[in-house]
């Protein structure tokens, strides 16, 4: 989907807003963690950043993404591409507490043990630790978790810190070596609560190596 800016954009004054939400355009990351029975659960997220090969994440505290990792310090963080956005929300209403605590009740979810299943997703087994990758999604980043804290000032999130172990990617997205190609990455972009793919090509930086 194309993105078309507002006439006299830099013009424009401002106003002060008060939205419910800042995710400003983030890309969606499925994370996968262990649960206590050995398989997998699935966690949309679209709270994440990285500094080299260290991916920090920000999660619900209280859900099972949170507990898992608390208790086995080991991630997947799956990376969609646009053409699965509809597979991602058939997760957004899923938890793999049980019971539902009250707070997510309230807010429409609902308990599924497999959400392989439930999503129409695959998963395949990771080349170094617990969790499984999906297969569908085009980048799979194994990770170590290095840190969590939860902050006195939001005591509802944990910020996840974890570093890149092992990085799995399709090769109809790499343009040879260890490069991937952004002319055919298109990530999942969540945008104040809608899901959009990449405009066309702009530019590059200086840096750019393809």
């Amino acid at each position: 989907m194309n993105y078309a800016a507002p006439e006299n954009n830099a013009l424009s004054p401002s106003i002060q807003i008060e939205p419910k939400i800042l995710y400003f355009g983030m890309p969606v990351i499925l994370v996968t963690t262990l649960n206590e029975d050995g398989t997998t659960n699935i966690s949309p997220l679209s709270s994440s950043w990285a500094l080299g090969h260290n991916l920090v994440l920000g999660m619900g505290f209280g859900g099972k993404c949170i507990e898992n990792v608390q208790r086995t310090p080991q991630l997947v963080i799956n990376v969609p591409d646009a053409s699965l956005w509809r597979q991602v929300e058939k997760l957004a209403p899923l938890t793999g507490k049980h019971p539902v605590p009250d707070y997510k009740a309230q807010s429409g979810f609902r308990y599924e043990p497999d959400k392989f299943a439930a999503a129409g997703l695959t998963p395949v087994p990771s080349a170094t630790i617990s969790p499984a990758r999906i297969a569908e999604c085009p980048l799979q980043i194994e990770c170590e978790v290095r840190n969590v804290t939860i902050p006195e000032y939001a005591p509802f999130f944990a910020i996840v810190e974890t570093q890149a172990i092992s990085i799995h990617a399709h090769p109809g997205i790499m343009a040879g070596g260890n490069h991937v190609d952004p002319s055919k990455w298109n990530p999942l972009i969540y945008n104040f609560r809608h899901y959009f793919g990449l405009s066309s090509a702009l530019g590059h930086t200086y840096r750019a190596e393809v």
